[in-house]
């Protein structure tokens, strides 16, 4: 029986098969639109899935979004839509705040990037902060607890007078603004409107969390109405930021040199002189000056363009989208019994990385050896591979301290209960 439905087939598919080899061309092409077809109509579905799936439809609805969904369309984009990108636009929210002279100067000051050691582990601890309360649940334990403890530490320093609520409010726009721009400039699509609503919705809330003022912001007395209005104006007073005080300095350009080295630890040496180019090509006319960096060659700002628009055209056309079986993941596991963080990833020094089998003898471990840098295991407990409580993450100055005050604040923040709409009163914080 199956036999004979088997032989049927063949039958009918004998003709299209012949036909298919009398026409080789006309089949490939049918093909290749067929494909392109599909790429773009699952790129778009994925897409409009948050707007069919959320109930916020409108404009009207937005100002009804919730810091939790906000989180979610977010960490999505992260994760799975533009992983890359979005990565590369955080990192780079952190450097161009480097550019404004009393941030820099604290830097300099504190000299958190004077050495690889310091410069590595400051930026494993940023990142540890970052990624707890982007990635856990909005006002969970563990993001609630790595405010807590970023809030202990810029406390320190807001004491003594060493960071203003303008550095605060410009630090939290770079976060806001800065990967929809890289998006924007090297992705197949711009975010969408709902996307943007979600950015704001989202590091509004961080910001209320961190108390920093808003006061700056034309709709402080009123309210915003959304996350979109509330990240426009933000986009707003920080263009205008730094055209007033994103100056040349010597500080912006010595904190740069540390990071560009750090950025090129792993390049060798014959390579450095084309990555510092292709640092200054990523900066805009207005950091560079700024930085006091020399304006790259033109060949380099051509080669760049020319490599995300090929980027763009693959991606856009010829590209399905990213599984989320294949998401990045950018949780730190926690250890049950020790309650320590402990990083999977990282790109330079291997700070809280366990040395299991895959991260001791991984393609990152080999680049590190081949580089003459250490891999997960290498120098004992140096590089912490036991992981980190977050009492530990920060200066080394501030090891251990300021337990009290951040259980204090972390209990303050779950009393707020994070994860609703911080626009819902109407009013500015």
């Amino acid at each position: 029986m199956a036999s004979s439905l088997l032989d049927s087939s063949l039958q009918y598919l004998e003709p299209v098969i012949e036909t298919a080899k009398q026409h080789v061309g006309l089949t490939i092409g049918a093909s290749a639109a067929l494909y392109i077809i599909a790429c773009n109509a699952l790129r778009f579905q994925r897409v409009r899935w948050w707007e069919k799936h959320l109930p916020y439809k409108t404009r009207d609805d937005y100002s009804r979004m919730t810091a939790e969904h906000a989180r979610e369309i977010t960490h999505y984009i992260a994760v799975a839509e533009f992983p890359w990108v979005y990565l590369k636009g955080m990192q780079f929210a952190l450097f161009r705040t480097y550019g404004i002279p009393t941030i820099s100067k604290l830097l300099v000051a504190t000299k958190q990037l004077s050495s690889r050691a310091h410069a590595t582990k400051r930026y494993a601890d940023t990142e540890m902060l970052l990624g707890e309360f982007t990635t856990q649940k909005a006002g969970s334990e563990r993001s609630n607890a790595a405010l807590a403890r970023l809030n202990y530490i810029h406390g320190v320093y807001q004491k003594k007078g060493q960071i203003t609520n303008d550095d605060m409010l410009y630090t939290l726009s770079m976060f806001a603004l800065e990967p929809k721009r890289w998006i924007a400039r090297y992705e197949w699509r711009e975010v969408t409107p709902l996307e943007l609503c979600a950015f704001g919705t989202e590091w509004k809330e961080i910001g209320d969390a961190m108390n920093i003022s808003y006061e700056p912001l034309p709709s402080y007395e009123k309210g915003w109405k959304d996350g979109l209005h509330w990240v426009e104006e933000l986009d707003e007073w920080a263009s205008a930021y730094e055209e007033r005080c994103m100056v040349p300095n010597k500080w912006n350009h010595q904190t740069a040199e540390e990071t560009t080295a750090m950025l090129l630890y792993t390049v060798p040496e014959w390579v450095k002189p084309i990555g510092r180019n292709l640092v200054s090509t990523l900066m805009d006319d207005r950091l560079r000056k700024a930085m006091m960096y020399p304006a790259p060659p033109p060949s380099y700002p051509m080669f760049v363009n020319t490599i995300f628009r090929i980027r763009k055209f693959i991606h856009r056309y010829l590209s399905l989208p990213r599984p989320w079986f294949l998401r990045l993941d950018f949780e730190f596991p926690q250890d049950k019994k020790t309650g320590r963080l402990q990083r999977k990833n990282y790109e330079h020094d291997p700070w809280y990385v366990k040395p299991s089998l895959k991260n001791r003898w991984g393609k990152q471990a080999w680049m590190n050896w081949m580089n003459g840098m250490p891999a997960p295991g290498d120098g004992g407990d140096k590089f912490w591979p036991q992981g980190v409580h977050y009492s530990e993450i920060g200066p080394a100055s501030m090891l251990g301290k300021g337990a009290e005050e951040v259980e204090a604040t972390k209990a303050k923040l779950m009393s707020m209960k994070l994860g609703g709409c911080p626009f819902a009163m109407g009013k500015a914080t």
